[in-house]
């Protein structure tokens, strides 16, 4: 039995295990992946307080010794299903492992959307991409494309000039929404180009990507344009398939919470990009995870 569970270990798992571990709560934190999460497939980070440059799994593995300085424990494993009627919570592991915890903190993030089009199921993995750090080394000298028009596809797309001979952006818009400095660089960078108000409805290829069938929105012309790779950034869908039957979630599948990150159940919090909020970035699921732990603190005294 832990006095607190804490699902997911992003920023705001792992910030949310260190403040309830500093606070001598009995706490596990819970993750199928690495510690930090989509931190650990960003290479660069300007926007941390503290720190002008920081790779993401440099952050992530600070946060995560921090956490356990505290006495948090770490937990690689999936959750597959949640109860959370009684006053005590159970959560369902891979392999049916039950953990019960007295209150507990869902951090379970995002995950990018797909395309939905034909050849990105087949072709991922052998071309198909949605992970630029992950990947981008394997396209060198190469052309690939990126599909977005918002931070990540642009910041990701710089990232990808390290190693692709070009790079086209493809935006189903005629602006882009990323933030103006990260424009601007992209507006800069040679191996830049841009194809405007414009979708992608096929990727093409046999056993890798060869190239893309591109539709103009305003025109209804459809083109094909040769390519290596596709990295795929057009958001983010919240990791909450295993909440379906909680009544937790809304109607975009995240979670509606206060100010105090808790949800409509007594004794579940949430918190990170998984809650229904403005902004989602580090620094803000840092603080929400923080809220949390400290919310979930407080529940446990009452019992």
């Amino acid at each position: 039995m832990y006095d607190l569970a804490i699902l997911g270990g992003g920023p705001s798992g792992l910030t949310a295990g260190m403040y309830a571990g500093r606070a001598n709560l009995k706490t596990i934190v819970v993750d199928k992946g690495l510690p930090g999460g989509q931190m650990q497939n960003t290479l660069e980070i300007e926007n941390y307080p503290g720190y002008k440059s920081i790779t993401g799994p440099q952050l992530s593995e600070l946060y995560y010794e921090h956490m356990l300085e505290f006495g948090a424990e770490w937990r690689q494993a999936e959750v597959v299903d949640v109860d959370l009627a009684g006053s005590v919570k159970k959560i369902i592991l891979a392999g049916g492992e039950t953990i019960t915890a007295k209150a507990l903190i869902i951090a379970t993030g995002t995950q990018p959307k797909k395309l939905n089009v034909p050849g990105e199921r087949e072709l991922a993995g052998r071309g198909v991409s949605y992970c630029a750090t992950c990947d981008g080394a394997f396209f060198r000298n190469k052309h690939v494309i990126v599909v977005g028009g918002g931070d990540s596809a642009v910041e990701e797309g710089i990232f990808l000039t390290r190693f692709a001979a070009q790079v086209t952006i493809v935006h189903r818009r005629d602006q882009l929404r990323a933030a103006p400095i990260l424009q601007q660089r992209a507006f800069a960078n040679d191996k830049i180009r841009f194809v405007w108000d414009t979708i992608v409805e096929e990727i093409v290829g046999e056993n890798r990507v060869t190239q893309v069938k591109l539709k103009n929105m305003k025109t209804g012309e459809v083109s094909h344009l040769d390519a290596d790779g596709v990295f795929i950034y057009i958001g983010y869908l919240p990791n909450t398939g295993f909440l379906q039957a909680t009544g937790l979630l809304n109607a975009n599948g995240y979670i509606d919470t206060d100010g105090t990150m808790a949800t409509k159940i007594p004794g579940v919090f949430a918190a990170g990009d998984v809650r229904e909020t403005y902004l989602r970035q580090i620094v803000t699921a840092a603080g929400d995870g923080a809220v949390a732990a400290m919310s979930a603190y407080h529940y446990l005294e009452t019992l």
